[in-house]
């Protein structure tokens, strides 16, 4: 087999994944929700918080507006002086209808900040089905009734990607061509084919499910609590599904060495958790197929397969980003490239050691486990 018709075929090949993960995306938004229970259950919703961050006040608020029958609302901060604190207090004497408490303190029960943070709120939590939804997603007055409405024998988890919206500035936009257009995609391809698996800026538990493993505990067991999330649903036979409509996530202004850092830790976390999957991802993205097509251009091909490969490529990508009516300006075209021709590096990048920094804390997969003197 010559080389030019290896490189067609490689291309070939890569167009029709592209093709098919852009189908099976459009699949899952275009869906109905798998139906829930007749009766809505009461509902606990965690929040853990950590600091200002942008939009933080409109994110949190958007919580007290949740249109369901039942809830309650429990912030969680490990640090009673966090600065959040006192803007959580302000909101819930701003909505006094809505029950709504702030727990503070910090269970080291594993190496991940975030979920020893939660673990008060967990045992605090009044009701049967809870909702443990990072501080920098907006919930929309639905979002309750979306989650509750993929609850069948089978759920054991529902869980959302985040979709970037609100980008300042080109590096915000890559941002949001990571999480949108990129790991949103392959979520939902990836649920469509039976093998959902959760992302943990939003994950809503049946408690039986979480405490049948072991409770809220067994979450540190790996880098980061959605991967043994999907692990532990897997292994009682259930499936994680995605609500039918995602919650977005405003950007505003980003650095790219934050992003940078950002998909570093997350790459990192998917080679750690999920190998097989993980690798693969070498050949994700549009950077290694265009550079197969510049050679076959070199060698003799038409010209024309250029401008033609990246209109198939990034066209097909709009289609899904019009669909779900996610950022797609021209600017965004070019955050999807800078993205794509970031993918071999980032892939490189996450096999350089086990350890990365998340709010200031060094994690290393030796952490993740409960310390040896706890039960």
């Amino acid at each position: 087999m010559g080389l030019a018709l290896i490189l067609a075929t490689f291309i070939a090949v890569c167009m029709a994944v592209q093709g098919a993960g852009v189908g099976l995306a459009l699949a899952a938004l275009w869906r109905r929700p798998a139906g829930g229970p007749a009766v809505l259950p009461p509902v606990t919703v965690l929040r853990p918080i950590c600091g200002i961050e942008n939009f933080l006040e409109e994110t949190l608020e958007s919580t007290f507006r949740l249109d369901y029958p039942r809830f309650e609302l429990i912030f969680c901060a490990a640090d009673p002086a966090d600065p959040a604190v006192g803007l959580v207090q302000k909101l819930i004497a701003r909505h006094p209808s809505v029950a709504a408490q702030v727990l503070t303190g910090d269970d080291r029960v594993s190496g991940n900040p975030k979920l020893n943070n939660l673990v008060k709120g967990w045992q605090a939590a009044g009701y049967d089905h809870i909702l443990m939804s990072d501080s920098n997603v907006i919930l929309p007055p639905d979002a309750l009734r979306r989650c509750m409405a993929e609850f069948t024998p089978q759920t054991g988890l529902v869980s959302s990607p985040p979709i970037g919206i609100r980008p300042d500035g080109f590096w915000g936009r890559v941002e949001c061509a990571f999480l949108n257009t990129f790991q949103a995609r392959w979520q939902m391809a990836a649920s469509r084919l039976g093998q959902g698996y959760a992302q943990g800026k939003m994950l809503f538990w049946d408690r039986k499910v979480l405490e049948s493993a072991g409770g809220i505990a067994v979450l540190g067991r790996e880098m980061a609590e959605d991967v043994a999330s999907t692990k532990t649903v897997r292994a009682q036979g259930k499936v994680v599904r995605l609500p039918a409509r995602f919650f977005a996530q405003p950007i505003g202004a980003r650095q790219g060495a934050v992003v940078w850092r950002r998909q570093v830790r997350w790459a990192k976390v998917r080679r750690m958790g999920f190998l097989a999957l993980f690798l693969p991802e070498l050949l994700a993205g549009a950077a290694l197929p265009f550079v197969a097509l510049l050679v076959l251009v070199a060698m003799g091909a038409p010209l024309w397969w250029v401008p033609a490969f990246l209109g198939l490529w990034y066209g097909a990508e709009y289609l899904l980003a019009a669909a779900g009516d996610w950022p797609r300006a021209p600017a965004d075209l070019a955050a999807w490239m800078t993205r794509d021709a970031l993918l071999p590096a980032l892939w490189f990048a996450a096999w350089a050691g086990n350890s990365f920094e998340w709010r200031g804390n060094a994690m290393t997969a030796a952490e993740v486990a409960p310390p040896k003197d706890k039960p």
